[in-house]
């Protein structure tokens, strides 16, 4: 258990309270151990429910063949000794019904009474393997059972056998949990979720005695009376010869009596005693299962099949149960409803539209931002390629990539776009081989799919020919050879392909004068490509004189002809053709391609080169964040620089010889002219992103994550409002009710609640030293309540409208980290999950109470819903997942939507509540990463989402089922990063 080796520096306290905290960690640590016993009860509990149901229904056979034929009775209750315990000897099937016969067994039918037409019966004597391999009650004559009969018995079943008389007893394994079962898990010390909902506590005593109450059965039945010379059976026992009702009944109720009777006079002792042999076992049985891979596999599985068969849940009386990683779950129904297995699950009356998305990718990508002439700029970030009317202010998508874009092209007639991504990853974990979309940016239809089954790993670079009106596209993968391939895409016809080189390649374009001439850039290296019947061959440039640079970062070609590139060194090296160095190479050498000028441009790398339509040429600096633009002969004629929180120039695309766009290594893209200066347009994070919070009462949410910091955006403007650096990655964040403050939890056990308005941090406080993982206020902003990775919740007063905080106290009882919480509607309780898998209650209004009775709770009210697990969103789990599949949830206010951020780059849209497994779905794909977290606004009128590595945030217009619905495109069930939308029915 992730709480068994937390130490004391874990929890952060007054020297006042170290004491309890110590206590509290002994108190986890033996939860932890109880955990462990009960993982072995439970998988011993169901053997033995088999066992004692099987030997309940013996009897009852018994009766019914008796009622058949009375005397057969001295012959059913004959006992047999197997290495030296008794008990009753049975066929097979097969032998009742006649085609089974031991080749020793001598049967004959030689004399009948003339009383009851009973057959007298020859010695018989069973082989030993007839005793080993005996599974049905032993009858003597076959015969006189018609097959009819055999067949019908084994079809009887312990309700079938019952009279109607006779009631279950306590001692039936089959009943509803209830008070009973609750009191026992309060006297253990926790609510033992690992139980059954239907299962009863094992006593060993109850055990124990049944066992010594048989064996001396048996041998009262053989000193009852002398053997009968014709028969090997005893004598019934007398017990059963005066039972007025039939014998067995009767004398299974009163041994249930005399059962009764000894447990309660020994029952004290004996609990007392099983508990100390349990505590005893306890740390053996945990470092066994800690040591060996295979018991504790196995052990899971046995759990598992504790459920209801062939399924990860079972649903019995009050409670349902659900399994993760082999752990049950047992959740219980509330009252409202009646019957559980009569709800029906529906998709969800409203759908998501993607309406806004915010960020771009700039931190690794290369040649990634062009303006078409329709005015919009055309990036891309996650898997989505956006559109964005830069005066407009408005977005368009285009949304069939089933992975990450990493390449953008741009047609001859700047109306046309190729976009590459790459390799997907299905639900398996197997890799889906990436391809290159052609599509019309103008309509958003896709016009082809190329290299599907050909490019490993993903596409690194794309680029149309020029001079033949673009009928050639080049592409080059990813793959460790870096394979270059030129295509027809028009007919989906690929000419050639030739390998390239082990060395990363940045940049490739065709000659804009000659479709055969090529060149590529990389890692210390220029090649320019000649395309000749079919084939292509290359030529390295040769540096000379010159410092060969460590990376070749982008090229353009000059009005004049020449070969401009751009080098990790900060220089722009001018190539052309030179004659052959007979001299130096010997006849026969060819003309090779050489350095003609360099000229010193930047401090640091130069990332991008532009050509203008008069000839000057931008280039973009990495160190010294400058834009400088220079003449058609490389003199300098103007320049300006970048402000630094944007990062270096990554790309630049020109508007109108005038003002630029420049797309930046922090994710901006900024509008701006040499004379004026530069805005961002588009912001963005830059690292994985968790925290995510909505205001209360505006169209407004924050965001934060492992870039420090804390950004503040307006839905409705689909702007940025403010920015603020943290000193550590924020996690988490939650807004007062009042709307006025926000909460942010930070990775190092601190937390800063900052104004809304003024920015300025009104408070900052510690718990602990490990990461929080969940701020939540309750409704009426009185309490907050701060999830750690210690496994505590901390629990602060609040006072002047959220400017002030003081310790209220820690609800203490988690044996793993906190993932999420919510607050009742009254304000007084939480519920809570934690990286175990565990769901607490706890009692906040009577000091931070851990409520061990969660049969309570169950119809309870919940101010928001964001905890994972729980009755109400059982159905947004998927068969077999893990316990990380899914990230986050979050309820609509409205209280009848659900959405979930889970593993594998999906959104998903469920029906509230979801209390059923299977329960149908929208899927919504466009992240390139795990989805960390989704929240409503605060009139539901949009959806938030965030990925993680991506960096990307999406926003989805909350719309009805049916009104204004584009064509929807349904995506492969094997595609973990698609972008479409389409229902999931069953899943």
């Amino acid at each position: 258990m992730d709480g068994s080796t937390n130490s004391l520096d874990d929890v952060s306290a007054e020297s006042s309270t170290e004491f309890p905290d110590r206590l509290s960690l002994m108190e986890v640590r033996l939860q932890a151990q109880e955990d462990e016993i009960t993982l072995l009860k439970s998988s011993l509990a169901d053997a033995l429910r088999t066992l004692r149901l099987h030997d309940q229904q013996i009897p009852l056979l018994k009766q019914q063949l008796i009622a058949v034929n009375p005397a057969a009775a001295r012959v059913l209750n004959h006992s047999c000794y197997v290495d030296g315990f008794s008990k009753s000897c049975r066929l097979s099937t097969s032998s009742l019904d006649g085609f089974h016969h031991t080749p020793n067994s001598h049967i004959s039918n030689t004399a009948e009474n003339g009383e009851g037409g009973a057959k007298t019966i020859s010695s018989y004597k069973p082989s030993t393997s007839d005793r080993c391999t005996q599974t049905e009650p032993w009858i003597p004559n076959h015969e006189t059972v018609p097959l009819a009969l055999t067949r019908a018995i084994q079809s009887l079943s312990l309700e079938d056998a019952l009279p109607e008389s006779i009631q279950f007893t306590d001692e039936t394994p089959i009943k509803l949990r209830g008070e009973e079962e609750d009191a026992f898990e309060e006297e253990m010390g926790k609510d033992q979720t690992w139980s059954s909902s239907v299962e009863e506590t094992i006593q060993p005593t109850t055990n124990r005695t049944l066992q010594q109450q048989q064996s001396k059965c048996s041998e009262d039945s053989q000193g009852s009376g002398p053997q009968t010379p014709t028969s090997s059976s005893p004598a019934p026992p007398k017990e059963l010869a005066s039972s007025p009702h039939g014998g067995p009944l009767s004398s299974i109720r009163e041994e249930e009596k005399m059962l009764v009777r000894r447990n309660s006079e020994k029952s004290r002792d004996s609990q007392d005693k099983t508990k100390q042999r349990l505590s005893k076992k306890a740390a053996s049985s945990t470092n066994l299962l800690t040591r060996s891979p295979s018991l504790e596999s196995r052990s899971k599985d046995l759990i598992s099949s504790a459920g209801s068969q062939g399924s990860r849940r079972g649903t019995q009386g009050q409670s349902i149960k659900m399994f993760i990683r082999g752990r049950p779950i047992t959740m219980y129904i509330p009252s409202n409803i009646p019957n559980y297995e009569e709800l029906k699950m529906e998709l969800p009356s409203q759908k998501l539209d993607l309406d806004w998305v915010y960020g771009y990718r700039g931190r690794d990508c290369r040649a990634n931002l062009y303006l078409l002439p329709s005015g919009e700029a055309v990036y891309f970030i996650a898997c989505v390629v956006v559109l964005y009317h830069i005066n407009n202010q408005t977005q368009r998508h285009y949304q069939k990539h089933t992975d990450c874009v990493r390449c953008l092209a741009i047609h001859p007639d700047k109306v046309r776009v190729a976009s590459g991504q790459t390799a997907g990853v299905d639900k398996d974990g197997k890799p889906l081989q990436p391809y290159v979309h052609i599509w019309d940016s103008k309509t958003l239809v896709t016009l082809q799919q190329i290299g599907l089954g050909t490019f490993e790993r993903g596409v690194g670079a794309l680029a149309f020919s020029s001079s033949d009106a673009g009928t050639l596209l080049c592409v080059i993968d990813d793959s460790n050879e870096h394979m270059f391939s030129v295509w027809d895409w028009n007919k989906n016809i690929k000419q050639t392909e030739v390998k390239s080189t082990n060395e990363a390649i940045l940049a490739v374009d065709f000659s804009p004068t000659d479709t055969n001439n090529i060149i590529s850039c990389g890692k210390s290296h220029v090649y320019f490509w000649t395309m000749s019947a079919g084939t292509l061959t290359k030529k390295q440039g040769i540096f000379g004189k010159y410092k060969k640079p460590k990376f070749v970062l982008c090229f353009v070609f000059s009005l004049t002809g020449d070969v401009l590139t751009g080098d990790s060194e900060g220089n722009i090296l001018t190539w052309g053709k030179s004659a052959a160095d007979i001299k130096t190479l010997g006849k026969g050498a060819k003309e090779t391609f050489q350095i003609m000028k360099q000229t010193r441009a930047h401090e640091g790398s130069v990332f991008t080169m532009c050509v203008l339509q008069g000839g000057a040429i931008l280039s973009g600096g990495g160190k010294d964040r400058k834009v400088i633009r220079w003449s058609a002969d490389l003199a300098p004629e103007r320049e300006c620089e970048i402000p630094e929180k944007f990062g270096a120039v990554r790309t630049i695309a020109d508007v109108d010889g005038e003002e630029l766009l420049v797309g930046t290594t922090r994710n901006a893209i900024l509008r701006g002219t040499f004379s004026d200066g530069f805005v961002a347009i588009v912001q963005g994070h830059v690292d994985e992103m968790w925290g995510l919070a909505t205001h209360p009462t505006q169209s407004i949410f924050l965001t934060c994550g492992n870039d420090r910091q804390v950004c503040v955006w307006n839905a409705e403007d689909h702007k940025l409002e403010w920015c603020a650096t943290l000193e550590e990655s924020g996690l988490c964040a939650d807004f007062s009710p009042n709307g006025a403050v926000v909460s942010v939890g930070l990775s190092t056990g601190r937390w800063v609640v900052l104004d809304l308005k003024t920015k300025e941090v009104v408070s900052d406080l510690t718990d602990g030293n490990e990461q929080l993982s969940v701020m939540r206020y309750s409704p009426d902003g009185s309490f907050l309540a701060v999830g750690s990775h210690d496994n505590l919740i901390y629990i602060y007063n609040v006072t002047e409208g959220g400017r002030r905080y003081t310790r209220f106290g820690k609800c203490t009882g988690h044996s793993s980290f906190i993932t999420h919480l919510d607050w009742s509607k009254d304000g007084k309780y939480i519920m809570s999950n934690s990286g175990d898998y565990e769901i607490l209650y706890w009692d906040v209004a009577s000091g931070c109470k851990l409520l061990r009775n969660r049969f309570e709770s169950k119809d309870r009210e919940w101010a928001s819903y964001t905890c994972v697990l729980g009755f109400h969103v059982v159905g947004v789990w998927l068969e077999g997942s893990d316990g990380t599949d899914i990230n986050a949830l979050c309820r609509s206010h409205s209280e009848k939507l659900v959405a979930v951020a889970d593993d594998f780059c999906k959104v998903h849209l469920f029906q509230y509540p979801c209390p059923k497994p299977k329960a149908p779905s929208y899927k919504y794909e466009g992240h390139g990463s795990h989805v960390t977290n989704v929240r409503f606004t605060h009139n539901d009128s949009h959806l938030l989402s965030m990925g993680g590595k991506d960096t990307c945030i999406l926003q989805w217009r909350v719309k009805r089922a049916g009104t204004g619905d584009h064509k929807e495109h349904l995506a492969s069930s094997s595609s973990v990063c698609s972008s479409s939308s389409s229902p999931e029915n069953g899943r």
